[in-house]
């Protein structure tokens, strides 16, 4: 957590001049291997339908799941008929995996399973893409176009349309690559996509079209029922996502007001004894993807909120015409 507040914060932290060493190493090896795909010198692997890779230049969440969501939904209105693949990130596998609405979180990781939960599509994950995209295909031939979700940097698998989320509230951090700052890929990488779009509005920067989260409404996180109205009593709020803070922001926006909050790692593998340990209180509430690991031991004071990315028209328009141009 202090890792990544330091990067998000003005200029370099003085502890983080000692990784300058690892620094430029990080460097050197993400441009040379970047360098060899655009050589050919490492293959570059396509398969039989256009790929939509959905990712960011910066460690740590920056809204990639609500985003891709939200164009599986477009694509569906839209005649397409989409499969996701992912890596999968926390699952211990096997892999390829196929991803089911009763999938364990363990084996095929938490974003994976929220997907094909809210999208109703074909889902499989693997830390290879590639062969997560020729399973998808192989397992649901009707699949006709692949989203890639967090695949940006995965350059073996031979894209048609790149799309990046920047978060519009931490923006690009400190400017520096890892373990200086949150970047993986330099700045410039922005220009070589064909889609950028941040994550809810800034006064100090605007990377491409703007989209918001915005709450669906509450849901009990044991059986997933919808709840009009949160009961009374003392909330502590839970996040194991990569930037808890925009979470309690979005509650107490929403007018809830929040007794304690607790922040975990991304991805963290949650255990009913985590819950014991937080402070007095009558209801806990999380994010969606914190709940889908969560409901096997959840209690009947739990609840969770779901988002859905909100895009304006001009984004769809922008979006239609890079599908045309790359999937005649």
């Amino acid at each position: 957590m202090w890792w990544q507040r330091a990067w998000y914060s003005p200029g370099v932290h003085p502890l983080l001049w000692l990784l300058l060493p690892l620094h430029w190493l990080f460097v050197l090896v993400s441009c040379t291997r970047r360098l060899l795909y655009r050589w050919g010198w490492l293959p570059r692997h396509k398969v039989s339908a256009p790929v939509i890779v959905i990712g960011n230049i910066t460690v740590g969440g920056s809204g990639k799941t609500p985003v891709t969501e939200a164009l599986v939904g477009w694509l569906r209105e839209h005649g397409w008929r989409p499969g996701i693949v992912a890596r999968g990130y926390g699952g211990r596998g096997p892999f390829p995996q196929i991803v089911t609405d009763s999938s364990d979180p363990r084996r095929c990781g938490d974003e994976p399973l929220l997907l094909v939960r809210r999208c109703k599509v074909p889902v499989v994950v693997a830390p290879d893409r590639v062969d997560a995209a020729r399973t998808l295909l192989a397992e649901f031939p009707k699949v006709n176009i692949i989203l890639c979700d967090d695949g940006l940097q995965h350059y073996r698998l031979q894209r048609d349309i790149e799309l990046v989320v920047v978060d519009g509230n931490r923006g690009l951090g400190n400017g520096w690559r890892m373990p200086l700052g949150p970047l993986r890929e330099p700045e410039k990488r922005l220009q070589q996509a064909d889609l950028v779009v941040q994550n809810g509005p800034s006064d100090k920067h605007q990377f491409g079209s703007v989209f918001t989260l915005q709450p669906l409404g509450w849901r009990r996180v044991m059986d997933d029922e919808p709840v009009a109205k949160l009961p009374v009593g003392r909330v502590v709020a839970v996040a194991g996502i990569g930037h808890p803070p925009r979470f309690f922001a979005t509650l107490e926006q929403s007018g809830l007001r929040l007794d304690a909050t607790r922040e975990f790692p991304d991805h963290y593998p949650f255990s009913a004894a985590d819950f014991d340990q937080l402070p007095g209180h009558d209801i806990v509430v999380m994010t969606e993807k914190d709940a889908a690991k969560c409901r096997s031991f959840a209690r009947p004071d739990w609840y969770y909120l779901p988002v859905s990315a909100e895009f304006n028209e001009g984004f769809w328009q922008q979006f239609q015409l890079a599908l045309a141009a790359h999937t005649k």
